[in-house]
């Protein structure tokens, strides 16, 4: 029953590596405040996934999503369709036709992964990021952040702070809190905890461990280059990759699984359609005349 309640819930953002989404920060003054100010507030698994669902369908509306027959689309599809249905849950996935290294997902199911990032990891790191994202779910972390999203707007909203139940919210606190998503803020701690969640998630299903630590590597690397400035930025409520990508490769070493990771090929393109040429063959028919 635990495990039909992670799926359920499923996902909300793990690596968050966007420039042009505004960024919310509900630091904990804020949270503490809105926390007194919405009394008798309740918040279910339900409301949970309906205010993801409104605000994940705002920002599909406002991105350029991968067609069926894109290859970024058909890639996520045969990385990760395997694992978008089970015992009574159902995942939709797309991917954003952007350049940002970035994933996230919502309490509906709601996965998205941006090209970007499907540009510089493979499909073993790509099932590291999306594994670390369901570590979220499990440990609750993505349903309080769509709460703590809600309750922020809600408290700024006067006539929906003291509600009690969800109400209904604007077009404008959609979009805040649809960037809320997309940058959610996780300590260090829960951080740590969906990376270990991840680890497991890949072990369980058969996928080579060693590409948790890869994907850290990788980011490692990007946060020395031109993108230093912003990915130091999101680094200020994250582990430091190094770290990660380190106790990541202990667990593999543990479980006497570690072996360096060679990246495979990355390949986003739809594979080429040939036309088979039909020959037709006519057949030649004798007829013997009668003597």
């Amino acid at each position: 029953m635990k495990k039909k309640f992670i799926v359920l819930g499923v996902l909300l953002a793990a690596f968050s590596f966007t420039k042009t989404n505004a960024q919310i920060n509900f630091g904990d003054k804020a949270i503490g405040a809105v926390q007194k100010g919405v009394t008798g507030f309740t918040f279910s698994n339900a409301d949970a996934a309906k205010l993801s669902k409104e605000a994940v369908d705002k920002l599909d509306a406002e991105h350029e999503i991968a067609g069926p027959t894109d290859g970024y689309a058909i890639r996520l599809n045969r990385v990760f369709g395997k694992h978008a249905a089970g015992d009574g849950f159902t995942l939709n996935y797309k991917v954003y036709k952007l350049k940002e290294v970035n994933a996230f997902a919502t309490a509906d199911g709601s996965v998205r992964v941006y090209s970007g990032l499907m540009d510089i990891m493979d499909d073993n790191e790509l099932i590291a990021v999306i594994g670390h994202e369901i570590g979220h779910v499990a440990n609750n972390d993505s349903r309080d952040a769509i709460r703590a999203a809600y309750q922020k707007e809600a408290l700024m909203d006067g006539a929906a702070s003291q509600s009690a139940t969800v109400a209904t919210v604007t077009d404008s606190q959609l979009g805040k809190i649809g960037s809320a998503i997309i940058d959610s803020k996780y300590s260090r701690k829960q951080e740590s905890e969906a990376d270990l969640f991840a680890y497991n998630f890949m072990k369980k299903n058969g996928y080579n461990v060693n590409a948790e630590e890869s994907a850290f590597r990788i980011l490692a690397k990007m946060s020395e280059g031109a993108q230093a400035s912003f990915i130091d930025q999101m680094m200020s409520s994250h582990p430091d990759s190094q770290k990660r990508a380190d106790d990541a490769k202990k667990r593999a070493e543990k479980d006497g699984l570690y072996k360096p990771y060679v990246q495979q090929k990355i390949v986003n393109t739809a594979p080429a359609t040939t036309t088979k040429k039909t020959t037709t063959t006519t057949k030649k028919t004798t007829t013997a005349k009668k003597k």
